[in-house]
């Protein structure tokens, strides 16, 4: 069955990062997270009513977390 627009969808997205507490604290005011594996994986959980919002709310989380990415890079500290 193919969902549709208009319809409500989820995503639930792993990032794996020495830094992945870093990588949290820039999503506090943006989407629902947690911590596991020592603090080493990032768990984001996001939904929306339509996939169009989904995709919306993707592009702005995925932004943060690159901009976030590149301050880390700056300050020096690798990455996985």
């Amino acid at each position: 069955m193919t969902q549709r627009k208009s319809e409500s969808a989820r995503l639930n997205l792993r990032v794996k990062h020495n830094q992945a507490p870093a990588l949290a604290a820039s999503l506090t005011t943006e989407a629902s997270f947690d911590l596991t594996g020592d603090n080493s994986i990032l768990l984001v959980e996001e939904a929306a009513n339509s996939i169009v919002d989904l995709r919306a709310r993707w592009n702005t989380l995925m932004r943060g977390l690159i901009a976030s990415e590149h301050v880390l890079c700056i300050g020096g500290d690798s990455n996985e």
